[in-house]
């Protein structure tokens, strides 16, 4: 594997295209026939997957499905989603650009995802969207790019996006009446995203998703003529049980559970029946016999899916800092790999949750890496050497601080090991054996925090040299009783100066992450026992600690 993920380069397209087009029938029709376009299945490129451990959690779930949230913005302001005078948004500069979007998906890709899906905010407010779009077509190995939007701008947008390659369309509308429409998302635009939709099935989506969430005493009188739509339209109507928090002023009793959406579409409909759905399905899908399009129910509240999640979702700024860092591929493999472990067994930890967050439907690992906000830049080959004797080598004649001067010293193969403990108690010991600790994984996260700091040993300890480093191995487990983390270093180099540095920073600096991720259930953590255990090579030979 190589230390740097490569750029692809992006595909820039011309179209020709008026966007000012008036938005009828009759126009519609034109673009259709101007761009004669023809749907057309690639077949995929076989890819070798490097290591498919880094997209598996802790349960055994490995992930194939990437949503990546492309921007904050959203030119509509549902009320179920956020205040009428919207959120405050995190600067476009520190946005992911594009070329840094395809990197991750690329990385994405190589590690096992199959399908992404471009979500928001709203991402057709990006104008780099259809370019996007089409490098994504490039990587080898990606079966399928898909879009959540809410169809205000389609009929502008989707001839191009479906010429650029989008496989599959999601269209968010939670009704079918113009003045509901207004009321729920504070804007016009009804007649558009309708337009958009039929745009759509006449470009060949099959079946074109339309996502509605339902609210009780508010849309839930639209249940059956949302599904009439699927009588003569290749639909897939998905109704997504509301998700109350807190931050959208809605009442949890607004949740309409799918047995009863259920109920109610069979008193219309006796013979509504419930189709075959695949293992990572999200949606039960259910079908009226005879009707061109189907039903489904993201059951996210009543009847989670969990169990089976194969999706992860990168957000707008994700690995950002460590993208801008240089960070090396193994080193953004490691970050991804502890995030996903990090993953829980369910969302919200309960069938029904009143959270404080957003809702996010379908519910995801969301790929946090905020405990590291800074990594590594590539360290230059240079020494340091060992203290042996009775005189200490960082010091000159006169007493001051020097850096020495290694130049005459051979190079050999130097290993340093060393250990930490770290006093956690019974509690907090059975909270990081269950990964219970609102921060994460505790032992997966300290140790890439051990691994990244032995990296930087120079920037830390000042009178030490940047070493080129061979390996880095940091282990964290649990002793018997449950109460102490045990923590051990071996670190190793091909150079003129020893590792012994490398190797204490990594053990404190991991034993410093454990306290840091624990103290809020308890301060009473003791850090103890930091030394070195054993080092070989150079001048002074081999060292190791009486036991």
């Amino acid at each position: 594997m190589g230390n740097h993920l490569g750029k692809p380069t992006l595909k820039k397209l011309n179209w020709d295209f008026n966007p000012d087009l008036p938005d009828t029938d009759n126009s519609v029709k034109n673009k259709i026939e101007a761009f004669n376009l023809i749907a057309t299945t690639a077949q995929p490129t076989p890819v070798v997957i490097n290591d498919p451990q880094t997209l598996t959690d802790t349960f055994g779930r490995h992930h194939t499905y990437l949503r990546i949230s492309l921007s904050e913005r959203c030119n509509l302001r549902c009320q179920y989603c956020m205040p009428a005078e919207g959120v405050s948004l995190t600067p476009k500069l520190q946005l992911l650009a594009t070329d840094e979007v395809l990197r991750l998906a690329e990385l994405f890709v190589r590690e096992g995802v199959t399908k992404i899906r471009l979500t928001g905010g709203e991402p057709t407010v990006r104008k780099d969207l259809v370019d996007i779009i089409a490098s994504l077509k490039q990587i080898k190995g990606l079966e399928t790019v898909a879009m959540t939007t809410n169809g205000l701008v389609l009929t502008r947008q989707l001839v191009p996006l479906q010429r650029a390659g989008l496989d599959i369309l999601n269209v968010s509308l939670d009704t079918l009446r113009p003045a509901r429409y207004e009321q729920i998302t504070r804007r016009k635009g009804y007649e558009r995203v309708r337009a958009g939709i039929d745009l759509a099935l006449q470009l060949g989506y099959s079946p074109v998703k339309v996502n509605v969430v339902l609210m009780r005493n508010f849309n839930d009188d639209e249940i059956c003529d949302f599904v009439q739509l699927t009588e003569d339209h290749n639909l897939d109507i998905r109704f997504i049980e509301y998700m109350p928090f807190s931050g959208n002023k809605w009442d949890y009793e607004k949740m309409v559970p799918f047995k009863e959406m259920v109920d109610k579409i069979q008193g219309q409909w006796p013979d509504f029946y419930a189709m075959a759905n695949g293992p990572n399905d999200t949606s039960k899908a259910f079908k009226v016999p005879g009707f061109q399009g189907q039903v489904g129910f993201i059951t996210s509240m009543s009847e989670h899916f969990c169990g089976s999640c194969n999706r992860l979702r990168l957000t707008a700024d994700s690995l950002r800092d460590a993208l801008r860092s240089n960070c090396s591929e193994d080193d953004l493999l490691a970050l991804i790999g502890a995030a996903v472990k990090r993953k829980k067994k369910q969302h919200a930890g309960g069938p029904c949750p009143k959270t404080s967050s957003p809702p996010r439907w379908p519910p995801s690992c969301q790929l946090d890496t905020t405990f590291l906000q800074q990594t590594h830049t590539p360290l230059s080959i240079q020494v340091r050497t060992f203290a042996h004797g009775d005189k200490l080598t960082h010091i000159d004649d006169s007493g001051s601080a020097k850096m020495v001067n290694v130049s005459d010293k051979g190079a050999t193969t130097r290993t340093a090991l060393a250990q930490a403990v770290v006093q956690v108690g019974e509690k907090i010991g059975r909270l990081i054996r269950q990964n219970e600790l609102k921060k994460g994984d505790v032992l997966t996260i300290s140790q890439l925090a051990g691994i990244l700091a032995a990296k930087r040993t120079s920037e830390l300890i000042p009178l030490c040299h940047n070493i080129s480093l061979s390996s880095v191995n940091l282990t964290l487990k649990l002793n018997d009783s449950g109460s102490v983390v045990l923590i051990s270093s071996e670190v190793r180099c091909e150079g003129k100066t020893g590792v012994e540095m490398e190797a204490l920073t990594a053990v404190t600096v991991a034993a410093l992450t454990v306290y840091d991720m624990c103290k809020a259930v308890s301060h009473d953590i003791v850090i103890t026992d930091i030394c070195l255990l054993r080092k070989d090579g150079g001048r002074s030979g081999t060292f190791e600690r009486k036991t």
